[in-house]
């Protein structure tokens, strides 16, 4: 698998994989206004990683680099549990240059678990746009301390 930067060339495709992710994910929201050209805005000032594999692009994730903010992280439905999130999260992971944060849904209880997994912590919670959140941290210094980092 490699993760690398974004090109226009891939926007197309990850539109539609976006529009299928939160779809897929997102279940419990009503997705019947979403469109191919909700990716535009939510990558907007982003830096944006892509995964391909297998000659394909299977997932993204978009992070606010001088937040060390991780906007958004999806994977094609048809390549989840694959290895592709924790790929991207650990590319996005190594552009950290302190404590990583992210909203995850509070009723996306997968990728609660995903991320706990990965070592992120649970901070507090709020009220967003598509309901409840949780917010995260993911404690670099700690992380790095644990002898876990990378050097």
């Amino acid at each position: 698998m490699e993760i690398r930067p974004f090109t226009e060339a891939d926007r197309p495709f990850l539109r539609t994989l976006f529009l299928a992710a939160r779809r897929h994910n997102w279940r419990w929201l009503d997705g019947s206004e979403w469109q191919l050209e909700d990716f535009d805005g939510v990558i907007l000032g982003e830096t944006v990683l892509v995964a391909e594999a297998e000659g394909q692009r299977v997932g993204f994730a978009g992070l606010l680099e001088n937040d060390n903010f991780l906007h958004s992280l999806y994977v094609d439905p048809e390549w989840q549990g694959r290895g592709v999130g924790s790929a991207l999260l650990e590319a996005v992971e190594a552009r950290f240059t302190s404590t990583g944060a992210l909203k995850c849904l509070q009723k996306n209880k997968a990728a609660q678990a995903f991320y706990l997994k990965h070592g992120w912590k649970m901070i507090s919670q709020g009220e967003g746009e598509h309901g409840g959140y949780v917010l995260m941290h993911y404690p670099l210094a700690s992380h790095y301390a644990s002898g876990s980092g990378r050097a």
